[in-house]
């Protein structure tokens, strides 16, 4: 899900409107054509700051409005990058400040962004906002440029700017603080302005720190839980614990008498089989004072479940679904060429089978949110991916209009794609108009472990056909697994497969025959986006499966890689990411990752080496790792490497720091993450039951390799993620001849070492 996917109409770019504040300084924002939140809003509309696109200051500071969530994928620091770099200022003279949920309602039309889209998903902040941004910034710098130009009665070519500064040619100088005021009465030309080369770019391209870095260390950067609001109650729910359970019966008189408890209420959910628009679970809400107040009055009620309809479901009876599945026919999704008559005709046959497991987000701040319900409106404060997403949960259970839904962003203690649902807020929304407080709801750990949209699980298995000279003639990938489309209500019986396969994903193309087919699991857990999505599990299975096969057939695993790929093409690409996949940008980063490495190098008894490439949403990337496995089964990192291409590089410390995350993230999840079912629910509780990664675990340096390029640029939020495994696994292959074909890894490589 991405921001392009919302309900809310982008039209053709607006101009700016162009005013002075009362402080004296330049507003530059959108022509507003649509009424909500301007001064014909109808009455009763919450108060709500029009917020700043772009204010240049009389004293030369410039103040920019950062409108997507800021979940630590960089972008509160590179989109306004994009705009200062058109607008010609220097980068020291920026301040940033988040904008609020921009959405501009007018009867008979559909909504439309204020700002453009206003979303963190499938890694398209940076190319939904590159061109309109870049537009902006130049248009800014047309109106300085118009004004110094006003100001010295001379032609607007001969003035030109310099880190926020205009110049005539004839030595003339004017901040742009100086110009803001004959700046305001100017008129911008219809047409769009001329943009600069990269060549002329000196903020795009060069790393910058996060305009909040200080904040964070010291604390004083507001996340979600920083959240206070006069009057707030908090809130802390019991959820029933079973997929689509329900109270049978429960006792809350020793909740009430907790010092501090204001309140109990019943919070409704979903009935079974209806589709998830707003809270995730029914539960039990305990709202007091404070947070201890509030889980000590949770921990004293006297709940009995009912179980629902999947107090079967288990770990055990999902694989057992899938081997029953894989062992018919299912929906192909992709057939080229003629695969049964390639394998007929082939010299040899390899297959294999993959395993990957549900697992859960675990973001490091878990789920709450900050919701007043009133009469005939509502503000949300939260952490969020998508504001308009909450603004429509909050709809769903209140009833009141989104034009009189008031969302306000703060920065996000992680997201991976589980705020991309907004369950939590409609949860909040629930408890303050049951209450008719303002509310402060808080999730545990715990919570947050045992009630998420669980990354999907399946069984993959994979064939390849070879001719006499060892060429993959044949290829397929078989899937049974649960689909994230799960319960959404916008989804189509016959759709439910695409999230989980991309038909246009390597080796597509490059394979003369080639099948792709999913069956589908039926399970009750919910599920959904987890960071790359499908990609996490595909380019494990398929960069895993191309190991496989290169040692079957004896050939080295990059010349493999390297002779499908071909010769440098480009091909259509129709799901996310496309429209393009580019098989020379994909052998770039592959060559680059060797070369680091140093590939084929001979090393000691025990260490191996291992390498993975993969197209993820638009952008390229590859692994390569240097791995040790010890006597007793543990693992140890000497090196590993990554380069990508997500084209033109905004802030090269940003896309750095995504790699890295990205990869820690994958070697986590790879090495030791499962979410397991027993009896219809989740069993893990917290992190001694979900080991995250540890330091001493973790590599001690991520080497990050950018390949220069002057394409437009791509999102990086997600490319770190999906060949991490892969490249791992397959390093570990090399280093003790242990093919590791189900995550995660830790316990099956102790028990292999031990066995060997």
């Amino acid at each position: 899900m991405n921001a392009r996917t919302a309900d809310l109409s982008i039209g053709r770019r607006e101009f700016l409107k162009v005013s002075l504040t009362a402080g004296g300084a330049l507003l530059l924002v959108p022509a507003l054509t649509r009424r909500a939140f301007a001064a014909d809003a109808p009455p009763g509309a919450p108060a709500n700051p029009l917020g700043i696109y772009v204010r240049i200051q009389p004293d030369n500071r410039v103040v920019i409005g950062a409108r997507c969530p800021e979940i630590g994928q960089g972008v509160k620091t590179s989109l306004p990058m994009i705009l200062a770099e058109e607008l010609d200022v220097s980068w020291s003279q920026v301040d940033v400040e988040q904008l609020p949920l921009g959405v501009d309602f007018k009867p008979g039309s559909p909504p439309a962004w204020r700002w453009g889209p206003q979303g963190a998903g499938g890694s398209t902040s940076i190319p939904d906002a590159w061109a309109d941004l870049r537009q902006v910034g130049a248009q800014g710098r047309w109106l300085m440029r118009a004004a110094a130009a006003k100001r010295w009665n001379c032609d607007i070519a001969e003035v030109s700017t310099d880190a926020g500064v205009a110049l005539h040619r004839e030595g003339r100088r004017a901040n742009y603080g100086e110009l803001i005021a004959d700046a305001a009465t100017l008129q911008l030309p219809a047409e769009p302005l001329a943009l600069k080369t990269p060549a002329e770019y000196r903020i795009v391209g060069r790393p910058q720190r996060v305009v909040d870095a200080t904040d964070i260390v010291t604390g004083r950067a507001r996340y979600g839980l920083d959240v206070r609001e006069p009057g707030a109650l908090v809130a802390v729910i019991a959820r029933c614990p079973y997929f689509d359970g329900d109270i049978e019966s429960f006792d809350d008189s020793a909740a009430k008498r907790v010092p501090g408890v204001r309140a109990v209420v019943v919070v409704p959910g979903p009935k079974p089989g209806e589709p998830i628009v707003a809270n995730l679970a029914t539960g039990i809400a305990v709202v007091a004072d404070d947070t201890w107040s509030a889980m000590k009055g949770r921990d004293a009620l006297q709940v009995k479940w009912r179980q629902g309809p999947h107090a079967a479901e288990s770990s055990a009876s999902l694989d057992a679904q899938c081997a029953k599945l894989l062992a018919g026919k299912g929906r192909v999704v992709r057939n080229d060429g003629d695969f049964d008559a390639a394998r007929a005709s082939a010299r040899r046959v390899i297959e294999a089978r993959y395993r990957v497991p549900f697992v859960s987000h675990c973001p490091l701040e878990p789920q709450n949110a900050f919701v007043h319900v009133q009469k005939d409106r509502a503000r949300v404060v939260a952490p969020v991916q998508m504001p308009g997403g909450a603004a429509r949960a909050v709809a769903a259970v209140t009833g009141i209009s989104r034009e009189f839904i008031q969302v306000e962003m703060t920065r996000v203690g992680g997201g991976f794609g589980r705020r991309l649902t907004s369950d939590y807020v409609a949860e909040a929304a629930l408890v303050s108009k049951l209450t008719g407080h303002p509310i402060r709801l808080v999730w545990t750990r715990e919570d947050d472990l045992q009630h998420d949209f669980y990354r999907p699980f399946g069984h993959h298995h994979l064939t390849a056909a070879l001719d006499e000279g060892g060429r993959v003639t044949g290829w397929t990938q078989r899937l049974a697994s649960t689909s994230k489309h799960y319960r959404r209500a916008d989804a189509k019986p016959d759709e439910m497969w695409m999230p989980e396969l991309y038909p246009d994903d390597f080796p597509a193309r490059l394979v003369p025959n080639l099948r792709v087919e999913w069956l589908e699991v039926q399970a009750g857990i919910p599920r959904g986006s987890w960071r790359a999505p499908a990609h996490t599990a595909n380019a494990f299975v398929i960069q895993s499966f191309l190991d496989e096969v290169a040692h079957a057939t004896k050939r080295d695993p990059l010349a493999l890689r390297l002779a499908m790929l071909g010769e440098d093409r480009e091909f259509d690409y129709g799901q996310h990411g496309g429209p393009k996949f580019n098989t020379g940008r994909l052998r770039a980063v592959l060559q680059k990752v060797a070369q680091e490495i140093g590939w084929g190098r001979k090393l000691p008894r025990g260490r191996g080496l291992g390498l993975a490439a993969h197209f993820t949403f638009g952008g390229y990337a590859a692994h390569a790792m240097e791995v040790e496995v010890t006597r007793d089964g543990e693992l140890r990192f000497h090196r590993v490497v990554c380069a990508v291409d997500v084209g033109q590089p905004v802030n090269p410390l940003g896309i750095e720091a995504q790699m890295q995350g990205g990869t820690i993230d994958g070697l986590s999840t790879a090495f030791s993450l499962e979410t397991t079912i027993e009896g219809g629910r989740v069993l893990q509780r917290n992190f001694g039951d979900y080991p995250l990664l540890r330091m001493a675990q973790a590599p001690d340096r991520i080497e990050v390799h950018i390949i220069p390029s002057n394409v437009s640029p791509s999102g990086c939020g997600e490319m770190g993620i999906p060949t991490a495994a892969p490249a791992l696994t397959n390093a570990i292959f090399a280093a003790c001849g242990v093919r590791l074909r189900n995550l995660p890894i830790r316990e099956q490589l102790r028990e292999a070492v031990r066995k060997a």
